[in-house]
This record gives structure tokens, sequence and C-alpha cells, in this order.
């Protein structure tokens, strides 16, 4: 049964992965002209962690880019919604600290971070997902 939640929902959760799987084919070179290409990320990941050694921006990178290519591809088609969703938050969320250690909380505000972030949490916090692989597992 549809409740007047449920679309706004779904598009909760699919702009959420469309988000994770955009910033991933930038990082790869599929928006073309307008990506961020491999290498300017990993500097970005130096600067965004620049607690960390430098030498740590590689494998950030590729952890972050992994981790955030599963969640999009978990989020798109509906599976495991929940765990999904609450693992973005948290991943955001840490990105937003990130960014606030790095260059001050201003960027991680301009750009929305901690909505991204509340917006994968309140997404967590739903009792049911339509069109997703979770609704048809649990009928």
């Amino acid at each position: 049964m549809k409740t007047r939640q449920d679309i706004p929902v779904f598009l909760l959760r699919i702009t959420l992965a469309v988000g994770f799987l955009s910033a991933v084919a930038s990082r790869l070179g599929f928006w073309g002209a307008q990506s961020s290409g491999w290498k300017n990320f990993v500097s970005y990941t130096a600067e965004v962690n620049s607690f960390f050694p430098s030498s740590w921006a590689p494998i950030l990178a590729a952890l972050s880019t992994a981790t955030e290519l599963s969640l999009g591809i978990l989020l798109i088609f509906g599976y495991q919604i929940r765990k999904a969703a609450l693992a973005a938050s948290v991943l955001i969320f840490l990105f937003g600290i990130a960014m606030s250690i790095s260059f001050g909380c201003k960027e991680a505000l301009d750009y929305s971070v901690f909505v991204f972030s509340a917006g994968a949490f309140l997404l967590s916090t739903f009792p049911c997902y339509i069109w997703s692989l979770d609704q048809f597992s649990h009928q």
C-alpha cells in the first residue's frame, strides 16, 4: 500500500544514489571535459584530509571511491537501503568534518555536505521503500 511519503522517499533515495555515482563518474573521467579526473581527486583528498600524511591520499581516495560506488549501486537498486543509507550518512558526515577541520566549516556548509548527510540519515529511518529490491524481498 502506498503512502503519501513513498514518492518523496523514492526520490530521496535516487538523488542520493545519483550524487554518489556522479562524483565517482567525474573522478573516472566519464563526464568528459567536466570531469575532475583521478589525479585532481587524489590532490583534493590530500587537502581535505590535511591532518593525515599526504602519502595516505591515494589510499583514502580509492577507499572513498569504492565506498561511494558501492553505496550508489545499493541505493539505486534499493538493496539493504537502511544499512546503505546509514553508511552513506556516516561517510558524508565524516567528509564534512574533515572539510571543516581542513578548510573551516564554511566550505562544508556552502556545499551542503551536512544536508546530504542528514538526508541519507533520514532515508535510513523509513519502514519501507517502494520500487526497491528490499520491497520485493519483504513480500
